[in-house]
This record gives structure tokens, sequence and C-alpha cells, in this order.
């Protein structure tokens, strides 16, 4: 198997893209009224700085998400009918103009994102790690004036329009599937990811807001098959691309920060480790997985094809995980290849 990851030193807001070409969009934008992203927005529309310079928040917060809303209209172009759309944001509190309050950007864009057309399903919620044991804003002790501290971050989930439909007994689709304790993991609406520490710099963390691999990992193993193209139109440092190779899924992303690039370009070093690593894991988890199973009396009903371990339903039969060989760079990104993880040992 190969797949072809794009790179492209450019705005989202004018995606090079034919209509209907995307199966997947896993992203991850600038979080508005977050004050990292500040200088950004206003760069984009010099109007977010003077609202901000007159402590005019609304105002602020309604032109950020006019930037972000004419990425929105690329991305409805550009996925495919019955495509699904997966947006990573956190909302944001911030004391400005009359003091402080919340922003909150998932409503803001769920909103914008069904103006455009696009169906919204449940989303998910994912707590981060925290960086302070102190779990309240304001005044401590006394009430009425302290605030929770934000721990979540929204993973909004769109289809644009009907569900996707495939050929019967479609191979791709069957080889993508994921094993039935992954699905009531996957599929709960509330995650709690770790992640593993990033290699950046202070200045590239500065500019991005990175995620853990698992989670983009996790939405295209759930929400694409082997030969889709995943789009992240705020590509970061990465993450996606990274998850994509992984998943044996390509993928296409837009980055306007050169230099956000260059750590992609560092990070996909180690990118075959890190895949043989995770299908490897998945593997062997199912296999304890089962060993519970039957220690509690329960006998999965069905046996894997491409592995010497049994499943619970059939549509898991011909699950079939891959790992990325070798990565080569193009013109335009990356070409990787990938092999079929094989059995791991009992």
């Amino acid at each position: 198997m190969e797949t072809e990851h794009r790179v492209v030193p450019g705005d989202a807001r004018d995606i090079a893209l034919p209509d209907d070409s995307v199966e997947l969009v896993v992203t991850s934008p600038p979080y508005p009224m977050i004050e990292m992203w500040d200088d950004a927005f206003a760069d984009l529309d010099p109007a977010v700085g003077e609202a901000l310079e007159a402590g005019d928040g609304d105002r602020a917060y309604r032109l950020m998400h006019d930037v972000l809303d004419a990425v929105w209209a690329e991305l409805a172009r550009v996925l495919r009918p019955g495509g699904i759309a997966c947006i990573n944001v956190g909302d944001a509190t911030r004391s400005i103009g009359d003091g402080f309050r919340s922003f909150p950007n998932h409503a803001e864009i769920t909103r914008r994102l069904a103006d455009r057309g696009l169906r919204s399903l449940p989303d998910l919620v994912w707590r981060k790690p925290a960086n302070s044991a102190a779990k309240f804003m304001g005044s401590g002790m006394v009430p009425p004036n302290a605030y929770p501290t934000l721990e979540h971050e929204h993973v909004l989930v769109f289809r644009n329009g009907q569900r996707r439909e495939f050929p019967p007994g479609d191979d791709d689709r069957y080889e993508s599937a994921y094993f039935w304790e992954e699905r009531n993991e996957w599929f709960s609406d509330l995650w709690d990811l770790h992640g593993e520490p990033q290699d950046l710099d202070a200045g590239v963390r500065d500019r991005s807001g990175a995620f853990p691999l698992e989670l983009p990992y996790r939405l295209i193993s759930m929400f694409s098959v082997y030969g889709d193209t995943v789009l992240d139109p705020f590509l970061g440092t990465g993450t996606t691309t990274l998850a994509a190779m992984a998943a044996g899924r390509s993928s296409v992303g837009y980055e306007r920060d050169e230099g956000l690039l260059e750590a992609l370009a560092d990070r996909v070093d180690g990118v075959a480790d890190r895949s043989r690593a995770i299908a490897r894991r998945r593997l062997s988890d199912h296999r304890e997985w089962v060993r519970q199973r039957r220690a509690d009396g329960k006998e999965p009903g069905y046996e894997a094809e491409h592995y010497d371990v049994a499943v619970n339903t059939r549509q898991e039969r011909r699950i079939r995980l891959y790992a990325v060989e070798d990565v080569a760079e193009t013109d335009d990104g990356y070409r990787a290849t990938h092999a079929p993880v094989e059995e791991i040992p009992e």
C-alpha cells in the first residue's frame, strides 16, 4: 500500500482541491479569543486587532469567527457527499472590556458549519492534561466569584448530507474495521487522553496548539477507510498528517506558518516506528481483551482472517492493520509505503 501526503504552505481560505474530493477532515483551528492566536487573527483581519485594543470582546470574537468562516466555506466545498468533518476546538475565557467572560467557540463553529449545509452529529469531549492542580479561577474559597477551570476541548462532528455508501463487501472498508472493544471506547462521548510528549521547541509551541497523536488517529480510524484522503486546513506541526500515515490514509494539509512545517519534517522521521507500535499495541490489547472475555465465560463468536485471534462480530473478521515501512520526500510532501502488520506471539 502507498499513501500520498501533500503539505501546502498556504492559506486554507483558498484550497486548491476539486469539489467533493476528500472523505474526511480532521483539524484544530486557532481558537478565537485565546491570546496566543490574537496576532494571527489580526494579521488576517486588522479589524480584529482594533477591536481587541478597544476592549470590545464581542466584536473581536465575531471577527475572528468570520476569518474561520472562509475556511469552513472551502471545507464544505471539498468534502465529498457523505464525508465527515471533525473539528477540535476549545472554548475561551478572558477578561476584556467590562470584565471576565467565556467565549463558546464550539457553539459558534457548530452554528456556522450548519449554516454551510453540514449536518451536526453527536460530538465528543476530551479532557486534556492540566498544567495546574488548581481547579478554579477567581476568588478561591469565598463565593460567588470563582469559576471552573476549562480542562476539556470539543471534537465537533459533521457530515456532508446523507450517509456514505459502499459496494457490498468492499475490501477497503472491511479491512479498516476496528475491534468491538475499541468501538465501545472510541464512540463514547468522553475521552481522557494524555498523549505523549512532543519534541517541539518553545517557539513552535507558542504558535501551535498541538494535540496528542491518539486523537486524530482515533478519528481517522473511526470515520474513514483505507484509500481515503484526510484534509487538515490548519496543519500546524502536522499531527494529523502523522496520524494519517500511521492509519494508512492519504492526506493534504495547509499551513500559513512555514516554521511549523519544519517541525513536521523533523517528526516524520519517527513515524514508521510509531505506526508499528500503535498497530502492535492494538493487537496486543485485543488479545488481552479476548483472554478476559473468555475468563468471564463469554466466548467471542468469530475468528479473524488475518490474525490468529477471535473477534466478537462478523464485521471484524477481515480487519487488517498496516504500518509504515518507509517515507520518502516528494516535490509537495511525502509518499509513505505500508505493509500489513503480521501476527505477534501469544
